[in-house]
């Protein structure tokens, strides 16, 4: 995701800015910027590294405030003139976040005479503020912020500066971390503390709908509706490493920890519970395409491929279309049997996956028309694919993949509803429902992540165990599969995934009194099937560790230990099953020793064949 710092105090802003963006540097970026008051805003920029940055920034640049920004990109592409900051005349604005309505207050600005010279949603920010700032009467920054955030739908962490108040920063948030750091006679900004830790280790953590300014030697907070906040200054104790993963041990704990906020990333601004429509601006098929599309192959490797199994599942169910799963190592060594009425997605979280950039390549040359489903704009598939779905998860660190994984699936949701209801398989209140349910999921990760400790005990209990076997139906297949992965990459515990029917077909050998089974059991119409695979393996004296709802009060007579989530829509218990799963994969290999962000052997990205 995008930092953001500020500085204003006594001292020169540039190397401050500077060095406080390399500590973001973590986070993944793509672009930097950083804008200096030195007699008037300057501002500096670059597609590509802080180092590119230094270089264009000038020596001699002299100011004791300014703003920076590393930006991963989710609108626009990687290019020197989408990075931040945005300016609009003698204003200049660093964001985090998304803006939803982007596009409307788009039209209406340059309506107004603004001209864009970027493809973010960000520069709205900027020529929204001097808009409000100069018209019907000349406004201070607090006013004119105020009442700029009051008209931006989505999230928000801001920092802005003008030529005309050079001796203040204000900033505002909704959505987005944003942290103030307090110095003597010298006050910071920054998406987290990592930016500044170095200076100071006071700080006030800057809530929901909270707008203010800084000075070199005072922070006034407030309201939307200018009331003054009062907050309490607080001591951070955690070294620089810990800062980065923001005080958890590891960063996949900490990316498990964001799926709340990269999946509400992911949905937001496409869905519409009224209509019962999801909108995919980015899908380049017309209604009468969709119609005419006879079958879709999915072609993916690893998390991916999980993802894109129940992606099969859906498309079948909500959007009445034939659809094929092919791993992407695998595909273009057959003879695919492929024809122009066939629609390709390729889902690949880096972009760059040689055999999925392989296998679309390969399919594109049968004339078939290609999604992409990335979470890394800019990336080679965009290049490869006609289309390109964009997860919003931000970087992830750790090699083992949790929340681009589950925005992966927020993804195929939305594209299964599009499809549908351009084809006429679901109706709008069908496709409601589901929306409805989607747009609670993220209240509902929160409340599996509340019971971490329940996990940590489970995942403790059977951390000393050699086998592992995960059992699904239907749409909790994948669900296996996937907490079947999890666990052997971080914890080296050989670990299957099956379709509980084949467990008579050979797996049932394999059964002992030493080998825990874990059943994805939520609700749903499999759900009986699943309780009669799970009475077969407690007759070959296995421990049973289900997966199950809140409200189910049968499972506990059957297993040994419940995990339980929230009731859901059925289509969508695989999500929260899959971070309960992703939990006790991490506790686990917490509780072997295990080298979690860095498994052995693995990368994040698979860039050769």
């Amino acid at each position: 995701m995008c930092g953001i710092v500020a500085y204003i105090g006594d001292g020169e802003a540039v190397p401050v800015l500077i060095d406080s963006l390399k500590m973001l540097e973590y986070r993944g970026y793509d672009s930097a910027g950083v804008t200096v008051f030195n007699g008037k805003l300057e501002t500096y920029k670059v597609a590509g590294r802080i180092k590119e940055l230094e270089k264009v920034v000038p020596e001699d640049l002299k100011g004791s405030v300014g703003i920076g920004h590393t930006r991963w990109a989710t609108h626009g592409k990687p290019e020197t003139r989408n990075a931040h900051p945005h300016t609009s005349s003698n204003i200049s604005v660093v964001h985090n976040g998304i803006i939803e309505n982007y596009l409307e207050l788009k039209e209406r600005l340059i309506g107004l005479g603004y001209e864009f010279l970027s493809d973010t949603d960000t520069e709205v920010i900027a020529h929204l503020l001097h808009f409000n700032m100069n018209n019907n009467g000349k406004k201070c920054m607090l006013d004119g912020l105020a009442e700029t955030v009051k008209e931006l739908e989505g999230s928000y962490a801001i920092a802005a500066l003008c030529d005309e108040e050079s001796n203040i920063i204000a900033f505002a948030r909704k959505d987005s971390p944003l942290v103030i750091g307090i110095g003597e006679g010298t006050n910071y900004a920054a998406s987290d503390v990592t930016a500044f830790l170095k200076h100071t280790k006071k700080v006030m953590f800057i809530s929901d709908n909270e707008i203010g300014l800084l000075r070199p030697n005072s922070i006034d907070i407030f309201d939307l509706e200018g009331n003054v906040v009062t907050k309490d200054t607080e001591t951070i104790e955690w070294n620089l490493e810990a800062a980065e993963k923001a005080g958890y041990e590891h960063f996949m704990l900490k990316e498990i920890h964001e799926q709340p906020t990269s999946i509400q990333n992911t949905f937001a601004g496409k869905l519409s519970e009224l209509e019962g429509n999801v909108t995919l601006e980015e899908l380049y098929l017309t209604k009468e395409e969709i119609k005419r599309l006879r079958r879709a192959t999915i072609i993916a490797c690893g998390t991916s491929w999980n993802a894109g199994i129940l992606g099969k599942y859906l498309f079948e169910g909500l959007a009445g279309l034939h659809t094929d799963i092919e791993t992407a190592s695998e595909f273009r060594y057959g003879n695919p049997v492929l024809c122009g009425e066939e629609l390709t997605i390729a889902i690949t979280q880096s972009g760059e996956t040689a055999d999925t950039l392989a296998a679309v390549r390969s399919s594109s040359s049968y004339g078939c028309r290609s999604v992409a489903i990335t979470n890394v704009v800019g990336s080679t598939i965009t290049r490869e694919s006609d289309s390109v779905l964009y997860t919003r998860a931000g970087p992830e660190i750790g090699v083992a993949a949790t929340k681009t994984f589950t925005a992966q699936l927020m993804v195929l949701y939305m594209l299964a509803i599009n499809l549908g209801r351009a084809r006429g398989v679901i109706s709008a209140n069908e496709a409601k429902d589901l929306i409805v349910a989607i747009k609670r999921l993220p209240g509902q990760i929160q409340k599996v992540l509340g019971r971490k400790d329940e996990i940590n005990e489970c995942a403790v209990q059977f951390a000393d165990k050699r086998d592992y076997f995960f059992i699904g139906r239907y749409l909790n297949f994948p669900v296996a599969l996937e907490g079947a992965l999890k666990l052997k990459e971080i914890s080296y515990i050989h670990a299957e995934g099956y379709a509980a029917g084949e467990l008579k077909h050979g797996p049932l050998a394999l059964i002992t009194d030493e080998t825990p089974v874990v059943a994805i059991a939520t609700k749903g119409h499999t759900y009986e099937k699943i309780l009669s695979n799970i009475k077969e393996v407690k007759a070959r004296n296995a421990t049973v560790i289900a997966v199950a709802d809140d409200d189910d009060t049968e499972i506990e007579k059957y297993v040994d230990v419940v995990l339980r989530v929230p009731s859901t829509h059925e289509l969508l218990a695989p999500v929260l099953s899959s971070v309960a799963l992703q939990l006790l994969s991490y506790y686990t290999a917490l509780a072997k020793g295990c080298s979690i962000d860095k498994p052995r052997n693995l990368a994040k990205s698979v860039t050769v064949e």
